[in-house]
């Protein structure tokens, strides 16, 4: 006991803290604020002080006039994030224009589509006819024969010898005369022409030769060497087919090159093949024939 205040020291102190520091046995730190009381609206909070995370708030208490978040200004929509404007339910999609035929009028489109369903007959008649040129010799192909032939030959001949085993070892050149009338009426007699020179010449430089140039004056002799015998007498239904055709080559070919001058006419053509053997490697140790060979057919009305 104190003698000063007539009071007993238990060891508590001012603040209600036993000595050392600790909370009074009580249960709860006097420090803690009450809950039952109401904070004093005029006094200030203490800026030192941390708030307490365990505390939850006050629901109850107003935030300060100064915590009120200011008002905004409405948000305005950005144009390039806005979404597409979709159109109301009822309201009727643009329709695309109409493209091919659809764009063309009724007479139009009957005369586009009769043209495009020829086109797809005859392509079909040609693959069918090439197909019974092509195939092995079946009851179809030899009753329709006739028609066959007809319809290939000879500007759709099929040549199946790519891969031969024994290629063609000499070049072979087309050449060609004829007689005729000048424009005053005497006769003349050209010398000869060198047809496969002339379309050789024509396709240097091009660069897209034509194969149909190439190939045309060696497959027409082709088709009359396979047809005759080496007396010329046709053999099978083409001989006289592809001697017709060959002397028709002949003839457009030298009245395209002036044969006989201006105003000349053609009225007799010879055509005669000029064989050249191709050089051997020199490794092979063949012996090559030291001259050329020819073929001359005989005299034949000009064809046109």
């Amino acid at each position: 006991m104190s003698a000063d205040d007539g009071t007993a020291d238990d060891g508590i102190g001012d603040d209600g803290t036993e000595a050392g520091g600790t909370p009074a046995a009580g249960g709860q730190d006097p420090r803690a604020p009450d809950p039952t009381r109401a904070p004093d609206p005029t006094r200030a909070p203490d800026p030192t002080r941390a708030p307490d995370p365990t505390r939850a708030p006050d629901p109850t208490r107003a935030p300060a006039p100064d915590a009120a978040p200011e008002p905004d200004a409405a948000p305005t929509p950005d144009a390039a994030s806005a979404p597409d404007a979709v159109p109301a339910p009822d309201t009727p999609l643009p329709s695309a224009p109409a493209t091919g035929l659809a764009a063309l009028s009724l007479p139009f489109r009957v005369v586009g589509a009769l043209a495009l369903a020829a086109v797809l007959v005859l392509t079909g008649l040609h693959l069918s006819f090439l197909f019974l040129h092509v195939a092995p010799a079946n009851t179809v192909s030899t009753r329709q024969a006739k028609a066959v032939n007809a319809w290939i030959y000879p500007e759709f001949e099929q040549n199946w010898k790519l891969f031969a085993p024994n290629p063609i070892q000499q070049n072979t050149t087309v050449q060609a005369r004829a007689t005729g009338l000048h424009a005053d009426g005497t006769s003349f007699l050209t010398g000869w022409y060198d047809l496969s020179a002339r379309d050789g010449a024509a396709l240097h430089g091009e660069p897209l030769p034509s194969h149909t140039r190439q190939n045309v004056l060696r497959r027409a002799w082709d088709l009359y060497a396979s047809s005759h015998d080496d007396d010329g007498r046709p053999v099978g239904t083409r001989g006289e087919l592809s001697a017709a055709y060959l002397t028709r080559l002949a003839t457009q070919r030298l009245e395209r090159a002036g044969a006989g001058g201006p105003g000349a006419e053609l009225t007799r053509i010879r055509v005669r093949a000029r064989f050249t053997p191709v050089p051997p490697p020199p490794w092979s140790g063949e012996k090559l024939a030291g001259r050329p060979a020819y073929r001359t057919l005989d005299w034949a009305e000009a064809h046109r």
